[in-house]
């Protein structure tokens, strides 16, 4: 039967209000801020691959895990990096508190990097009492107000290593031992090139510093607006500006071999002495210097092969002034930054597949109450013998469970109706082969164990690694 036209006509216009709502609702959606990215499922399988090459990389030499705040007082941030980086100008998250509005305590930024937050935390809890070097790493996100780009983000997860106490080119070398390592795991040192350079002591960086402005009196018409600024506030960051009329008129600069001692130049020769002993590849670069007020004697980068220094992994180096710069004692440092979600586009371009571990071995299938109570105790008993198991507990058809089962590549369907229910069984369904049987109930969980093979089941429980 036809409705009037009337009442059609109504129902049409609400449906057309109903569509224009809910076009409303998804133009309103909260999205994430700009410049940050949601870690889905799919990727997550990257970063957990990255996260455990890290870690076990680490734990073999004895590195020990920290954790710091997220946030910081800012002036430790200006101290270290330096204020007049574009880290601290432009890219630092100020973080203010409401409820202490007339208090300066509250004077935080979000940590841009781990290395200044780990060497606060040396000096507060009196970490030159341990055995030195002391040797840590953390694994966490950072925050920059960064131009947003290809793997790089507003919050980012860094990994950073640590090596405090000593100062020695063999553990330079250890370091970067360490790391190639780390990218040989996860499949991308073929993709990278490490750059190095040695840039002397704070007394060659500053006697440089002043030649550099006086070799571009004259000259700053010439230079980009950044770079302008860049000679007035951080004349080293002119040596990897990436504008062409900066690198034209650097190759008649002086250059910063020609300020550092021969003490500097000595470690330098040692460290590629030892680095060539462990068969480390890597390229002097002399305009190395990195961004960052604190770093003498080494430093370092990862590039990737192709972009070279634009697209750069992680960098670090050596950081003995640092300690001083937050009120501790003189304490000679090292460290390296790895940018993961740089890392990960990369394993991706190279084609790495991340092993997942979040695969399903069986999914069960129930029809009717009695089944579904069943189906509830079997599914807890294969989870605890280690098998991955997902079950459909809800009132859905059967061919719609199966179906659910082959869109998530279960390895096996146990099925459970009510008629199996009376005779005592339970369908075994091969997914792949497409093949099932009957078999006893009770013998569902041996079954399928024995078809997985004792090496295919997680049975990590907190007493296989806690002791009893």
């Amino acid at each position: 039967m036809l409705w009037p036209f009337r009442k059609r006509k109504n129902v049409l216009a609400w449906k057309g209000l109903l569509t224009k709502h809910r076009f409303i609702m998804a133009e309103a959606q909260f999205r994430t801020p700009k410049g940050t990215h949601d870690i889905l499922p799919d990727d997550h399988t990257y970063m957990t691959y990255l996260k455990k090459a890290v870690r076990h990389r680490c734990r073999q030499a004895g590195f020990k895990r920290i954790e710091t705040p997220i946030f910081e007082k800012k002036d430790i941030f200006e101290r270290t990096i330096g204020e007049h980086t574009d880290i601290v100008e432009k890219e630092l998250f100020l973080v203010k508190s409401h409820h202490n509005k007339n208090d300066d305590d509250d004077d935080f930024a979000l940590r841009p990097e781990f290395t200044a937050s780990i060497c606060r935390s040396y000096i507060e809890h009196g970490m030159q009492q341990l055995p030195q070097p002391v040797e840590l790493y953390a694994i966490g996100p950072c925050f920059r107000h960064d131009r947003p780009q290809k793997g790089r983000y507003r919050q980012f997860n860094q990994f950073s290593l640590e090596v405090i106490g000593l100062s020695d080119p063999s553990l330079d070398a250890q370091l970067i031992h360490m790391l190639n390592k780390i990218f040989e795991d996860v499949r991308i040192r073929d993709r990278l090139t490490m750059q190095i350079n040695n840039v002397g002591t704070a007394e060659n960086r500053e006697e440089y510093t002043s030649a550099l402005k006086d070799f571009f009196i004259g000259k700053e018409r010439n230079l980009p607006e950044l770079d302008r600024k860049r000679l007035k506030t951080n004349p080293l960051r002119l040596l990897d500006s990436k504008e062409e009329d900066t690198q034209i008129l650097l190759k008649s600069a002086p250059t910063l071999d020609q300020f550092i001692g021969e003490e500097s130049k000595e470690y330098h020769n040692i460290l590629l002495e030892f680095l060539d002993e462990l068969g480390a590849e890597y390229v002097q670069n002399p305009n190395l210097v990195r961004g960052l007020d604190y770093y003498n004697q080494t430093v370092f980068e990862y590039w990737d092969i192709e972009t070279k220094g634009k697209n750069a992994v992680g960098g670090g180096g050596r950081y003995d002034p640092l300690m001083e710069m937050l009120g501790g004692q003189p304490t000679p440092g090292l460290g390296f930054a790895g940018g993961m979600e740089r890392i990960i586009w990369q394993m991706k371009q190279a084609g790495v597949q991340a092993p997942n571990k979040d695969h399903v071995d069986v999914f069960v299938a129930q029809l009717g109450p009695d089944a579904k109570k069943m189906c509830l105790a079997l599914i807890s008993e294969l989870r605890d013998k280690g098998v991955h198991t997902l079950g459909a507990l809800g009132e859905a058809s059967l061919k719609s469970q199966m179906r659910l089962a082959d869109k998530i590549k279960a390895r096996y369907s146990l099925i459970l109706g009510q008629m199996e229910v009376k005779e005592g069984v339970i369908i075994l369904r091969d997914m792949e082969a497409g093949k099932q049987k009957k078999i006893p109930f009770d013998k569902a969980v041996p079954e399928i164990i024995k078809l997985l093979g004792p090496d295919k089941l997680d049975t990590y429980t907190l007493r296989d690694h806690m002791g009893e």
